[in-house]
């Protein structure tokens, strides 16, 4: 699992640094563009903390999906809120990807979780 967050961080990082990119572009530069790229920091320094601590696995892990849950619920609650007046936007998008990849994140997790329950 510590792979799984270290990959998954990466990839919100990667969202995060293109959704900046892309409002530096076109003069709309903003930090909260950069949002998912700290989430994806934090998820991927627990992963390698997690690969370097093996009697600290487990609770880094539960960390990252707190962490994940949390980078699943906030981008999606912006997005339910507005969705009377739902746009497909740059960062509409960035929110969306984030969402998705987090609660991929999630579920992957519980289902790692479940499986080193039933194998004690």
């Amino acid at each position: 699992m510590p792979l799984t967050s270290i990959i998954f961080g990466l990839l919100l990082i990667a969202i995060g640094v293109v959704g900046y990119i892309h409002g530096a572009m076109n003069d709309k530069a903003s930090v909260t563009a950069l949002i998912p790229a700290f989430f994806g920091l934090v998820l991927a320094l627990l992963g390698i903390a997690a690969n370097a601590k093996e009697g600290l696995r487990k609770h880094l892990m539960h960390v990252a999906v707190v962490i994940a849950l949390l980078g699943f619920i906030l981008p999606f609650g912006r997005i339910m809120s507005k969705i009377s007046e739902f746009t497909l936007s740059a960062a509409v998008m960035s929110q969306l990807a984030m969402s998705i990849i987090c609660l991929i994140f999630v579920v992957l997790a519980v289902r790692s979780f479940i499986a080193a329950r039933q194998n004690r």
